[in-house]
């Protein structure tokens, strides 16, 4: 079981890292392809959910690999399921149902990786 925990909190702070990075880093470039989507309000607020979603993908692997205050990992797996509840809802709102499959998915996954390391 502890093999597929770190697998699967390797590949989400894989997913997370990239997509934090694009929104916290890369905004500017993909700005006009973002605002397009009329969900996404303010570029201080995708920053925020950026930068977000960059500390969570951190937290999801160095306390646990490290030994260094390792009840952090299954804090941050909680942090990350509470924002894909979000991004759910939103998905949602606008209809965007593979996106609501998708981010499911990485609820649940989060969720298990937060009970089994706790």
């Amino acid at each position: 079981m502890n093999i597929f925990l770190w697998v699967v909190q390797v590949l989400i702070a894989i997913i997370f890292l990239m997509s934090g990075f694009q929104k916290t880093f890369q905004f500017s470039t993909k700005g006009e392809e973002l605002k397009k989507m009329d969900h996404l309000d303010s570029e201080s607020f995708i920053k925020f959910i950026g930068t977000a979603e960059l500390l969570g993908a951190l937290g999801l692997i160095l306390p646990l690999a490290l030994n260094i205050l390792p009840f952090l990992t299954p804090l941050a797996a909680i942090g990350l399921a509470i924002i894909m509840v979000g991004a759910a809802f939103t998905h949602g709102r606008y209809k965007e149902w593979s996106g609501v499959g998708f981010v499911s998915l990485l609820t649940i996954l989060l969720i298990i990786i937060a009970v089994f390391r706790f």
